[in-house]
């Protein structure tokens, strides 16, 4: 029963992300970024590198995610992007089996397919699943068997579900702690105590030491994220972005996740991200409120059980309390009864329809110009480009290069890697560099020693010939 949402939510992930590589509107930043990585694991490198951020830039100096290494044995047997997509959905769809199982356990058959499928069709999934691949895919399905094993009252399974996440990355430090301060509250403290004391001791552990030494630069890149200054009550609930994003969280489980305590799990890491003095993380945007859907549908599935009446594990009794019940509560049980079907509801009528188009002549042609870079090359791409050609070249981005006549003299920057190709295109954007300092770097490859190899689709290809005589 619980793995019947499995395959329709996958299906669905795929259709989201696949087609979109296909048609080249996926990025360097991050799929490219996580190609690399996980291709240098593939290929049993000690220190992976990501020279998308940099010469030899290794990726565990940006952030602690060595769980990635569990995505190498497939991506050897089918390298390419397409395969981290591929793996992200697959690991969405499975993380539906623990919040589906727990669901009906809890409220039925049908009610809990309902709000399984509403988990699986959930905007934290699709969101991410619409932009590229990131480390958190791993994160969903172990978050999701934690909070369903905290909901039956299984703590020990519930930090062991949870510990694995201090491997994904280091922000999950974060929802490991809520969960053990939550085992601790309900009573098993050394287990709650330890967890506590494994989150902390690992994300200091990461951001301190490991990240620094793996740094090119000897730092946390990120570390002005947890910075104290100002008020930290205003930097905490304002601006009003922030109440938006709790209200988007809370809305698809029509509020009733409220009704659980398990809900307190989502209080550490959403402090954290309104900490931050980054409005990135503050929005319901990318990838970032993946990893809180299992503990929302979770709670959903726990606090209509809570409503009904029946006996609650989380609690440790009857819900309702002893007795008949009053008006007033026999009215929230034939309301609540009707909750899983309007979580379905909301979840199918904000889902994106996945556009199935292929690619079409611009993006054929662009690709047919993109193949005359021969494979293994040194390639500065522009993000828009990067991510189809990290399986078979070594992508830098554009414009941060060095030229190979430079690298002979100098040696290499970690910043300025060496290109012996160029891959850009006529529209690139503003993310990561400025558009008009991209469009003019492309306007000064001739000067500095580059000649068009192949143009079409909006998209150019350069290749080193040498610095013009004189």
């Amino acid at each position: 029963m619980s793995w019947i949402p499995v395959l329709p939510v996958g299906g669905y992930a795929l259709l989201l992300s696949v087609p979109r590589h296909w048609r080249m509107e996926s990025t360097g930043f991050d799929l490219g970024i996580f190609e690399q990585g996980v291709r240098g694991y593939a290929t049993l490198q000690a220190a992976p590198v990501a020279t998308l951020k940099g010469s030899g830039f290794p990726l565990l100096g940006d952030h602690f995610s060595p769980l990635l290494a569990a995505l190498a044995p497939l991506y050897r047997i089918f390298p390419g992007a397409t395969t981290l997509l591929v793996l992200q959905a697959l690991l969405f769809a499975l993380s539906c089996v623990p919040v589906t199982g727990l669901a009906v356990e809890l409220l039925g058959r049908m009610g809990g397919l309902a709000v399984g499928s509403a988990y699986g069709l959930s905007w934290g999934l699709w969101r991410a699943s619409s932009f590229d691949f990131h480390e958190v895919a791993l994160a969903v399905p172990l978050v999701a068997g934690a909070v369903a094993a905290l909901a039956r009252g299984r703590y020990g399974a519930a930090a062991g579900w949870a510990l694995p996440l201090l491997l994904v990355k280091e922000d999950q430090g974060l929802i490991v702690a809520g969960i053990g301060l939550y085992v601790w509250w309900r009573g098993r403290r050394r287990l709650g105590a330890a967890t506590v004391l494994a989150a902390v001791a690992a994300t200091l552990l990461a951001v301190l030491v490991v990240v620094p030494a793996m740094n090119p630069e000897g730092v946390y890149a990120y570390g002005a994220n947890g910075s104290w200054h100002g008020d930290p009550v205003t930097r905490l609930l304002l601006p009003a972005v922030k109440w938006h994003t709790v209200a988007a969280l809370l809305a698809p489980t029509v509020f009733v996740a409220l009704r659980s305590p398990l809900s307190l799990v989502l209080v550490l890491p959403l402090a954290g991200r309104f900490w931050t003095p980054s409005p990135t993380y503050w929005d319901t945007g990318y990838h970032y409120n993946a990893v809180l859907m299992p503990v929302l549908f979770v709670a959903l599935a726990d606090g209509l059980h809570r409503l009904s009446g029946g006996r609650s594990r989380v609690a440790g009794g009857r819900a309702g309390g002893p007795g008949r019940p009053t008006g007033a509560a026999q009215v929230l049980r034939y309301a609540a009864r009707g909750v899983p079907a309007a979580a379905l509801g909301f979840a199918l009528a904000v889902a994106p329809v996945p556009s199935l188009s292929g690619p079409g002549p611009e993006v054929r042609t662009a690709r047919q110009v993109l193949a005359v870079i021969p494979d293994g090359s040194a390639v500065a791409a522009a993000n828009r480009l990067a991510a189809q050609l990290t399986d078979r070249c070594t992508v830098s981005l554009f414009p941060y290069l060095s030229t190979p006549d430079a690298v002979a003299s100098a040696g290499p920057s970690v910043r300025r890697p060496e290109a012996r190709w160029v891959a850009v295109t006529d529209h690139p954007g503003d993310f990561p560099v400025p558009e008009a300092e991209q469009l003019a770097a492309q306007a000064a490859l001739p000067a500095a020693g580059y000649e068009v190899a192949a143009a079409g689709g909006g998209v150019t290809v350069y290749r080193w010939a040498g610095r013009p005589a004189g």
